[in-house]
């Protein structure tokens, strides 16, 4: 063999991997592919090429981590297979296919001629194996693999048995839409916010990379240094690598290894607020730019996360591989640190949290990922989507990381089947219980709620950019038949103790039962009702106007003492730094409602607002006789921005960009930018200056991009102020191919 024609563009196409901007070829398990060999002379019609794929150091056949075939007919078997198509004079096209559960990752090809045994393989070169969600269980196609139909069985060729068929990948998702959102698209939107008011924030995976822009070079050698940089290969390389066929391994390692925890991984969280010597979690516009650095940083965490960063960072890596895999949203989302199925809060008589009895905790929002595959570990009842979570919160087998857990799993209640049920059943599940600390060091419940955890929990619609509520694959309808099913199973394996001691017993709406130290009867009927009421729009840079509303329920005429609390709060819920503290006397008259208007300036939480831009409000009421009410409320405040494309995009066509910004403040600000970024429409990124605004002024700025790539792409703009917060915004252009 003296040249080899690798077809790049052809298997690409067939392969779904011509994105890649990889030197080497890349092509999917499973699933033939092509190449042309050029020879120094004739080969004989007996003769045949015996070729050798290895991957990883100390490859061996035991490992499955090389293969010695040659070619033949094309049996249908679960080996390396290859197979002859047309031969000139000088030149043989072959065909080769790896079994569909091999190894993934960069292999080395090698041949010789099976007639000349003293020749020294010839190494042809390397190529790239990725998990094929396309492969179905049929693979004689150089076409993208479809579910086989007779149509199909005619086209097989003539030496394949069409009745015969590799099992299929693990990994493979019968919806072609899908398998186009879920693997294929290098942009998305994660959701942020709080329950009642849910904000898309554009977010760019960059899994596949026009070669050349400054972002975006290389992302599929960067997934794969991963993997090669992990605990796991650092203590046995040649294990670590054989074990790379199943995507439960690597999943499990890619969520551990996204976060830096235990090892040299890719992202520092950081929830604090805090982020000197850094970026701030709030900065990052996609993952490209974050695995860039971790890799020219040879492996040095970069700082910092929250959990979408690790989510899209998690996302980017698994879609790059070949794993279709989404972004999902839970709100009220329970971090149960003890197992015990409750989020217990503990706090003082203005409802201020306290921080130092207080181990739990409720986020607005928390972000994981959820992949599919098949759990041939647990049985085909729990294929599909499994969670997978590389934000550190608890460690799994010693190491900070979480999943994949079947969703199936989850919602059945089936928590002790791997990875992590527990916890996850937890986030969705767990009850919200608020405890009033008293100075003898006693404790009231004033507050809990069974079903305000895990709501809303959300994703991006497949080929679209709304919001999908998923809550119903996670759990069954609150009160239902099936959900009582499902949360006695998922208590039964938690606790499975019998009642003893000072141990009580609580049977929960629903009818779930749990074991608690010391809990209280459930609160008996209130004889007061409250509740926050937002007065206008909370706007970023205005005063906030509310009301609380109080109502007596009884007959007979109350008097209450009212202390306000209220504190600028991460997403997390951790409070940052009080903004208000006050106390009413308030007397209900019987059957009577109040309302305690309530004036938070810009300038009491200006100082103290976090990128987040969130507020936590408190109210503890406490009526004559003992009785207590707490209320409370999050508020997200809101921004603006505007983008308007002035034309049609069509691919190399300059077009116009129109953004428009208002400045939120009461003052006058300058050195506004707008930091603009947008996979296949910009090379890098665009910064440019804002004129100086009046206070809430509105203001145009324009700016040409040009297009590169076909198809729904992402325009990201960020207008950024030492002044307020980033304001963030997003639009998705459809760019048209040149005509």
């Amino acid at each position: 063999v003296t040249k080899v024609d690798w077809q790049r563009s052809r298997n690409g196409a067939a392969h779904h991997t011509q994105e890649y901007p990889c030197l080497e070829l890349v092509v999917r398990r499973g699933q033939l592919f092509s190449l042309t060999l050029e020879l120094s002379a004739a080969m004989d019609s007996e003769e045949t090429f015996i070729f050798t794929v290895e991957t990883g150091p100390e490859a061996s056949e035991a490992l499955h981590t090389k293969a010695v075939f040659q070619t033949s007919e094309l049996e249908m078997s679960d080996t390396w297979t290859a197979a002859k198509d047309t031969q000139t004079e000088n030149t043989v096209t072959v065909s080769l296919a790896s079994p569909p559960d091999a190894v993934i990752g960069r292999y080395l090809l090698s041949t010789r001629v099976s007639s000349r045994c003293k020749h020294r393989d010839r190494k042809l070169g390397e190529f790239i194996l990725l998990f094929n969600p396309w492969c179905p269980g049929t693979s004689f196609l150089l076409a993208p693999v479809q579910p086989p139909t007779q149509a199909h069985k005619a086209r097989a060729p003539a030496h394949a048995r069409p009745n015969d068929c590799f099992s299929e990948d693990d990994v493979f998702l019968a919806s072609e839409e899908e398998r186009q959102e879920y693997v294929l698209n290098d942009s998305g939107i994660i959701f942020r916010g709080v329950e009642k008011r849910i904000r898309a924030q554009g977010w760019n995976y960059g899994q596949h990379s026009i070669s050349g822009e400054q972002f975006e070079e290389d992302i599929l050698n960067i997934c794969l240094s991963i993997l090669d940089r992990s605990p796991s290969h650092q203590d046995s390389p040649a294990t670590d690598v054989s074990c790379r066929h199943d995507p439960i391994y690597v999943t499990r390692i890619i969520s551990a290894m996204v976060n830096s925890n235990d090892d040299r991984g890719v992202v520092q969280g950081q929830w604090q607020g805090k982020y000197g010597g850094g970026t701030s979690p709030l900065h990052w516009r996609g993952s490209v730019a974050t695995l860039q650095k971790w890799f020219k940083g040879r492996s040095k965490p970069v700082k910092y996360g929250q959990c979408w960063v690790f989510a899209g960072v998690l996302c980017t890596v698994l879609r790059c591989l070949g794993i279709a895999t989404r972004v999902v949203s839970n709100f009220n989302s329970a971090h149960d640190t003890d197992r015990n199925l409750s989020v217990d809060k503990y706090v003082d008589s203005f409802g201020r949290t306290l921080e130092d009895l207080t181990e739990d905790s409720m986020w607005n929002f928390h972000v994981w990922n959820e992949s599919w595959f098949a759990r041939k570990d647990l049985g085909p009842s729990y294929n599909g989507w499994q969670v997978l979570d590389a934000t550190p919160q608890e460690e799994s087998e010693g190491v900070f990381r979480c999943g994949p857990a079947s969703v199936t799993a989850i919602r059945e209640g089936d928590v002790h089947l791997a990875h992590d049920g527990p916890f996850v059943f937890a986030e969705v599940n767990a009850d919200y219980v608020t405890w009033l600390w008293n100075e003898d060091e006693s404790r009231e419940r004033v507050y809990s709620d069974t079903k305000k955890i895990g709501r809303c929990i959300s994703t991006k619609a497949v080929g679209s950019d709304s919001r999908v509520d998923i809550t119903s694959l996670y759990k069954y309808p609150e009160g239902s038949r099936k959900e009582r099913q499902g949360d006695s199973k998922a208590v039964k394996k938690l606790f499975s103790v019998e009642a003893s001691g000072r141990r009580t017993r609580l049977r929960r709406a629903g009818g779930r039962g749990l074991w608690r130290d010391d809990l209280l009867e459930p609160a008996t009927k209130p004889s007061i009702t409250g509740k926050f009421k937002v007065l206008e729009p909370p706007m970023l840079g205005q005063d906030l106007k509310l009301a609380l509303c109080l109502a007596n329920l009884t007959s007979r005429a109350q008097r209450i003492r009212v202390n306000l609390s209220g504190a600028t709060i991460l997403y997390t819920r951790k409070p940052v730094a009080e903004i208000l503290h006050e106390s009413h006397a308030v007397r209900l008259g019987p059957q009577e409602e109040k309302k305690i208007p309530i004036m938070i300036s810009y300038s009491q939480y200006k100082e103290d607002l976090t990128e987040d831009k969130k507020i936590l409000l408190a109210a503890m009421c406490l009526v004559t006789k003992g009785e207590k009410l707490l209320v409370e409320k999050d508020i997200t405040l809101e921004d603006f921005i505007i983008i308007k494309v002035l034309g049609p995009a069509v691919v190399g066509v300059v077009v116009a960009v129109e953004v428009t910004v208002v400045n939120p403040l009461l003052e006058k600000v300058k050195d506004c930018v707008l930091i603009v970024e947008g996979s296949g429409l910009l090379r890098g990124q665009l910064s440019l200056d804002v004129p100086s605004l009046e206070p809430q002024e509105r203001a145009s700025v324009q700016f040409d991009i040009t297009p590169s790539k076909s198809g729904p792409r992402q325009l990201q703009v960020d207008l950024v102020s030492s002044h307020f917060p980033d304001i963030k915004g997003f639009v998705v252009i459809h760019v048209a191919t040149a005509k």
